[in-house]
């Protein structure tokens, strides 16, 4: 019999469920739930104007910078990466590139978006991408291609955008006009409130902050003033949570600067030290996170990435463009201290901690147990692997960490934290290795089979523990 005769096919329906368990658990529970995607980078605006997209290129290659890298890698110019290449020419290569991605995820993504959403079963490479690409972009200019059809398509409920507190959210105030199943909700990101390390860029983001709010910022106590003015402004146009892009958390038990002095060296220019920088951050983010809990929004933390290290590509390019990769910082003490800051006086919000590092899997799972108190199922979660974690074995490293010294059971599940309207297969993607982690279990008799428990758990992960941990109700939106 030959090899070909008895291969488990590529992407068929039992994709990563290695047992009965697992496709029960799959196919019968977590496959067709809808989903929550409480933190990607969509654009509003493309949502609510539900845009189509020119071709496949436009929707898939542009901003993605995991796919930008793996081309990189194979030695493939820049100029048919993010330079001035025709969008076709820029396809080609990506076709060329696909085939060397085997056993990175960019291979499993690209051929499920392609199934999922295209009806594409064909591998994609070199001689297939002129076919696929010229298929695809006569789909994209129908309905069931524009954005809110893409959604539609992978039964989205939920998407919560990331927004600055200065943007005015007039696409979410839109939206809702338009009675769309669909819930679009923002979520407040204030890290340029507290990104001072170049005083001039910082400045000019107070100016910003000041047209936004209404409050002439010349203080500390005016910038939080402002920045409450604009978590007001956000709470009323449905936003119920918060994200926070850092190295680390920071912590001073002492007040060893002075607030109100760094302030003011920020407002003339003068450049702070590093010391000086965390104990800013601190400040302000303790201030902001005790105005969530009064709004009782929840907050999260994606910690550890090490960003724009290629200095040369950043001048070029930008930020945001594949340079950044996993940091290795201390996270443990000053996260402990930090989130102690908040408990001592019962001002702790609803928390999701994400790690890049998968060194501080173990300290995240234990550092979410010294702070549930029974108020709220799972009340402080250990995220979903994040970035360069979001692959099958950080999925996996992710789920056994939190199953081993917490509870998975009340885990909120996966997100896309993409900017790509094609990302959303990953939340199958999640779905199946969570189905097959429970599978494998029952079939080496580490768990019973319980088909109606298990179920129940797995529908849990996937979508009801989202479902009830956020407060997404639709009366909460006002215009």
């Amino acid at each position: 019999m030959s090899l070909a005769a008895i291969h488990t096919p590529f992407l068929s329906e039992d994709f990563l469920l290695q047992n009965e368990y697992a496709r029960a658990l799959y196919h019968n529970y977590a496959k067709n739930l809808p989903i929550i995607d409480y933190h990607n980078h969509l654009s509003p605006n493309e949502i609510n104007q539900n845009k189509k997209f020119e071709n496949l290129s436009k929707i898939w290659l542009a901003g993605d910078h995991y796919k930008w890298r793996a081309m990189r890698t194979l030695g493939i110019k820049e100029h048919f990466i993010t330079g001035t290449a025709s969008d076709a020419e820029k396809f080609q290569k990506w076709g060329q590139t696909v085939p060397f991605t085997m056993r990175n995820p960019l291979y499993h993504w690209s051929h499920l978006e392609l199934k999922r959403y295209f009806g594409i079963e064909e591998l994609l490479n070199e001689a297939s991408a002129k076919e696929i690409y010229e298929t695809c972009n006569l789909r994209l200019q129908t309905d069931e291609f524009s954005t809110l059809g893409l959604l539609n398509q992978m039964n989205v409920e939920t998407v919560c955008t990331t927004d600055d507190p200065t943007d005015d959210l007039a696409e979410h105030v839109s939206f809702v006009s338009k009675q769309t199943k669909l819930q679009l909700h923002p979520a407040f990101r204030p890290d340029k409130a507290y990104t001072v390390e170049q005083p001039e860029v910082y400045r000019a983001y107070l100016d910003r902050l000041t047209t936004s709010s209404g409050v002439s910022i010349n203080s500390f106590d005016t910038l939080l003033e402002s920045l409450s003015n604009r978590i007001d402004y956000f709470h009323l146009r449905g936003c119920r949570l918060s994200d926070h892009g850092l190295e680390q958390l920071y912590f001073f038990q002492e007040n060893e600067f002075n607030i109100d002095t760094l302030f003011q060296h920020l407002l003339q220019g003068k450049i702070l030290n590093p010391r000086e920088v965390k104990f800013f951050k601190f400040k302000t983010l303790a201030a902001l996170c005790k105005l969530y809990h009064k709004k009782g929004w929840v907050q999260q933390f994606h910690l550890g990435a090490l960003r724009n290290t290629n200095s040369r590509s950043l001048k070029i390019l930008g930020p945001d463009t594949g340079f950044d990769s996993i940091g290795d910082f201390d996270q443990a003490k000053s996260l402990a201290g930090f989130l102690n800051e908040l408990d001592s006086t019962d001002q702790l919000s609803k928390t999701v901690l994400y790690n890049l590092n998968p060194r501080d899997n173990e300290v995240l799972a234990t550092m979410i147990g010294n702070f549930n108190d029974g108020s709220s199922k799972g009340k402080i979660q250990f995220g979903s692997g994040w970035w360069y974690m979001d692959q099958k074995d950080g999925m996996e490293k992710q789920l056994n960490t939190l199953s081993n010294m917490g509870l998975v059971s009340c885990f909120i599940g996966m997100l896309t934290d993409s900017r790509s309207f094609l990302s959303f297969p990953r939340h199958e993607y999640f779905r199946r290795i969570l189905c097959n982690l429970f599978g494998n279990d029952v079939a080496k008799g580490e768990l019973p089979w319980d088909e109606e428990w298990l179920g129940k758990l797995i529908t849990d992960i996937c979508y009801a523990n989202a479902k009830n941990y956020f407060d997404f109700s639709p009366s909460n939106f006002k215009s």
